[in-house]
């Protein structure tokens, strides 16, 4: 049974209160008023790097916060001197948690990712030493990601791995017909590891396909009616021995890294598929690599990997059944105004001393 979900626009959610609901964006249980170190932004650093964002923005942030200076850094040496005085710094990674940005920002408040991943922050020790608040954009690329999911998954199960490159060729070939492996995913099992804003868009999405859906969360077990059962995640290896589709979206902490090794990739199912659209330092490369070698897994689908960029020279492009992006998952032709939406909204609302949005556990790491 397919389950009507909204395409998230923007510019066509009719207010802010829309956007965030149809993005499930978290709110903060308190005003951010009541954190020691906060008081209304003074300064407030805007990071275009590499040409990324604030063309014609800028103004559209300063509205809402009018008593702060609010500036633009292009570089990072512009970024050191701009933070010294600022109480927000505001930008996409890796730049945002720069550690010579934070260490020149001694007033520094509030780190504000345009982007969900904030591992890089988390490295550097001053931002939980000096408990910087800290908020991300999880939930806005959410359902580009999980679409990616999918469509690594479906060209896995359909043999495209095979007839893309037979494609590229000019190959029309009977035996590939009749020899690859061919699935339906109606009525497998997906286990969704990590059921947050893009875990639960995956699963979404692959109910609408008929599948049977599993997950695991590290907070709690409660569940959507599309996901059967909701384990912790010590139940990860238990729930993989059953699973034909494994979509990894877990955030990169010290927890993570490193999860998927020998002895999960030992569990599965010959004929099971491992999809990776989080982070690649979450999977250990040889490991995942003697797996498709072996036939132990029947397919990878990686729009992330460690190393990353991948070397031309890397033999997990060589690996069997393989389908590899550009970490691209994100990607869309929306025209993106939900993030910085979300960014102006968080910003009014640290102006006032609101309840802040998404924002970053820093003992869990995201």
């Amino acid at each position: 049974m397919l389950v009507a979900h909204p395409v998230v626009r923007a510019d066509e959610s009719g207010s802010i209160a829309g956007l965030i609901a149809r993005l499930r964006v978290q709110e903060a249980p308190q005003p951010v008023r009541e954190r020691a170190q906060w008081r209304a932004p003074r300064k407030v650093v805007l990071l275009e790097f590499g040409g990324r964002g604030w063309d014609g923005r800028q103004e559209a942030f300063a509205a809402v916060a009018p008593r702060a200076q609010v500036v633009v850094a292009k570089d990072i040496a512009a970024a050191t001197s701009a933070a010294a005085d600022a109480d927000v710094i505001v930008g996409f990674n890796p730049e945002i948690c720069d550690p010579r940005i934070i260490a020149s920002g001694k007033q520094l408040r509030w780190i504000a990712s345009l982007a969900a991943g904030v591992e890089n922050c988390m490295a550097v020790p001053e931002v939980r030493g000096r408990n910087l608040l800290v908020t991300n954009m999880r939930g806005v690329d959410a359902g580009a990601i999980a679409e990616h999911a999918i469509a690594l998954a479906l060209a896995l199960a359909h043999g495209f791995d095979t007839f893309a490159p037979d494609t590229t060729q000019g190959v029309w070939s009977r035996e590939h017909g009749a020899t690859t492996p061919i699935q339906t995913l109606d009525g497998k099992t997906m286990l969704v590891v990590g059921l947050g804003g893009i875990g639960t868009e995956v699963a979404i999405r692959a109910h609408g396909l008929g599948m049977k859906v599993v997950a695991t969360r590290d907070s709690d077990r409660t569940r959507p009616d599309f996901v059967s059962y909701v384990g912790l995640s010590d139940e990860l290896v238990t729930l993989a021995k059953s699973a034909d589709v494994i979509v990894n979206s877990v955030p990169l902490t010290p927890k993570t890294t490193g999860m998927y090794d020998a002895k999960f990739f030992a569990v599965l199912k010959p004929t099971a598929y491992f999809i990776n659209v989080a982070r690649g330092q979450s999977v250990i490369t040889a490991d995942l690599m003697s797996a498709l070698n072996e036939s132990r897994l029947a397919g990878a689908g990686l729009d992330v990997t460690d190393p990353e960029p991948l070397p031309q020279d890397h033999p997990l492009w060589r690996a069997a059944h393989v389908i590899i992006t550009p970490h691209i998952s994100s990607r869309s032709d929306l025209p993106g105004a939900a993030r910085w939406e979300l960014a102006r909204e968080n910003l009014r609302r640290y102006v006032a001393g609101e309840k802040m949005l998404s924002v970053v556990d820093l003992a869990r790491g995201y």
